[in-house]
């Protein structure tokens, strides 16, 4: 095998593609990256759990495989100096060459390599920045406790020309609906996805649709000339979207930015693990943290109070998870009563409140 390639194509395809590449693998030959050269470069990963594929453009002198050490290519890839590379294959090594700069790799045996699952059906796709967005927005509520696979998901549920997906760690729900096209019109399923994976995915997006496939027990997203597929979790879920349909007799509209930013310094009083006081009356809300051995910080945002004064306290970062994912200049905070959740959203006619976030409130001291 014998092929030349871009510097910087190559560095972010194997970056790409090792992303995957497992800690502690079952078998050795899951650290390797397999490189196809035919037509083009085809660059692949397997843990038995997430596979990734990409394809970049390449000038093949000789067709071939290989498996190299996938993290150690990756960290050769991102130094090499700006000049095409050429890999080929001579014995048991992979001779890479840039410039004056040459590593002999060690290879793994390529018939030792499992062979990926195939994409499955493809049931429609989305735009790239619509749900790298909505990924952002959604994922901080699921778990990383990996005792309970169900929590540590982004659920999917497909319907029609509408995708709801959702999370939750049991102190907060967060949910997003969004257009999409389905192959089907009248799509209907259902899918938990990882979503650390989801999270990879959104972040290196690079624009263009998203394709997304669902298969037996596997899910596939594909853009620009890279695939990814991942075996699902249980579909057993909370049923979010009754806890999030609720009558609210109080709400509070404000500036996202000034009260972000107002909790951020507030909460650097507030010890490990004890909550940001927020008490609202008409005109604006007081934010206020500590107490304790460190200090006490207070201050006040303006805003738009419908209903009785209220004073409740919340977690700081469960809380700015929740403002994070509102994209407009206002946010609404609906409430019923100190010891019962809140929801956060958008306000209609300032930003499209189709995201939602329900964070559970904390005990006043």
């Amino acid at each position: 095998m014998k092929f030349r390639v871009n510097r910087d194509v190559l560095a972010d395809a194997v970056a790409w593609a090792a992303r995957v590449l497992p800690a502690r693998p079952a078998v050795p030959v899951l650290t390797g990256l397999l490189l196809e050269a035919d037509e083009e470069l085809m660059l692949s990963a397997f843990d038995y759990e997430v596979s990734a594929r990409c394809s970049v453009d390449a000038e093949v002198v000789e067709p071939g495989r290989v498996l190299i050490p996938g993290k150690v290519l990756a960290e050769i890839s991102k130094s090499l100096p700006d000049e095409p590379v050429e890999i080929s294959t001579a014995g048991v090594e992979a001779v890479l060459t840039c410039g004056s700069a040459e590593f002999a790799l060690l290879t793994m045996p390529v018939e030792d390599f499992p062979a990926l699952p195939a994409m499955p059906e493809r049931v429609g796709a989305v735009g790239g920045g619509v749900f790298a967005v909505a990924v952002g927005q959604v994922a901080p509520a699921a778990s990383r406790d990996e005792t309970l696979p169900m929590l540590t998901g982004i659920r999917f549920d497909f319907a029609g020309e509408q995708v709801t997906m959702a999370a939750t760690d049991r102190y907060r729900i967060a949910a997003r609906e969004l257009e999409w096209r389905p192959v089907k019109p009248d799509v209907g399923a259902a899918a938990m996805v990882p979503a650390k994976v989801l999270v990879d995915i959104a972040r290196s997006l690079r624009g263009g649709e998203v394709a997304v496939a669902l298969g037996d027990g596997i899910a596939g997203f594909e853009s620009a000339g890279r695939s990814t597929t991942v075996r699902l979790l249980d579909e057993q879920f909370i049923d979010y979207r009754s806890r999030l349909a609720h009558e609210w007799s109080i709400r509070a509209d404000l500036p996202v930015g000034p009260f972000v930013e107002a909790i951020r310094r507030v909460a650097l009083v507030a010890e490990r693990n004890t909550a940001i006081r927020l008490s609202f009356t008409q005109g604006r809300v007081l934010i206020q943290a500590g107490g304790g051995d460190i200090g006490r910080g207070a201050e006040a945002v303006e805003c738009h109070l419908t209903g009785d004064d209220i004073e409740i306290a919340f977690q700081p970062h469960f809380l700015l998870d929740g403002l994070g994912g509102v994209e407009g200049e206002l946010v609404r905070i609906n409430m019923e009563s100190p010891t019962r959740p809140a929801l956060i959203s958008g306000v209609p006619g300032d930003a499209d409140p189709d995201f939602r976030y329900l964070v559970m409130s904390l005990r006043l001291g």
